[in-house]
């Protein structure tokens, strides 16, 4: 009967060294995975909660509501742009800061441009400045979080439709802030050029 020849000590640790690079590329899928799942439960964290100058949703009801107790008390709001660096566009306010009264809605608008010589689908993310401001600036409709696919070439100018909830004026973390910075960031995604133009939303 034939015998299968021994294992030689080069074999085992060729066979040990496969067995270590399998389970770390695995391993290495699976923090990709949870990358992937921890960016929308993390963000649904942020905007129920306001952490970390993340700004919350409001609905038309929240915003009838909040002009109904708006005292007339003003506030500087400053707004930011920017761009990861993969990202070949131009991206900016189109008014770098605005005075609004505490409670009623107001617009914004961001205008972007793909500089590039490919469609380009990105999305961006937000924050607000200081921290603790981020739960009383609601957002009522915001292009943040969806993805926005712009051709070369092509420019879009893009609303945001928010208030500050009158409600910072009795917190006494807020005392002392006259100003709100609104910061926007485009990150690309791997998106196809057929994702929804930007602006829509």
């Amino acid at each position: 009967m034939a015998t299968l020849p021994p294992v030689t000590h080069d074999a085992e640790t060729a066979r040990r060294n496969l067995r270590v690079g399998l389970m770390a590329f695995a391993g290495a899928l699976a923090m990709l995975g949870l990358g992937y799942a921890a960016v929308p439960l993390y963000q649904l964290f942020c905007q129920v909660t306001g952490f970390g100058g993340t700004t919350m949703i409001a609905t038309e009801a929240q915003a009838a509501t909040a002009a109904a107790n708006a005292t007339g008390q003003k506030i500087s709001i400053r707004f930011d742009a920017s761009t990861a660096s993969d990202v070949p566009w131009t991206f900016h306010p189109s008014q770098v800061t605005d005075t609004i009264t505490i409670g009623e809605r107001d617009i914004a608008t961001y205008v972007a441009r793909n500089e590039g010589s490919k469609p380009i689908t990105g999305m961006a993310t937000f924050n607000v400045e200081p921290e603790q401001a981020g739960k009383y600036f609601n957002k009522i409709q915001c292009f943040c979080f969806t993805e926005q696919t712009l051709q070369p070439g092509q420019e879009v100018t893009m609303p945001v439709l928010y208030y500050v909830d009158p409600a910072m004026l009795d917190d006494p973390n807020m005392k002392g802030v006259e100003q709100i910075t609104l910061s926007y960031t485009f990150h690309r995604t791997s998106a196809p050029a057929t994702a929804a133009p930007a602006g829509t939303n």
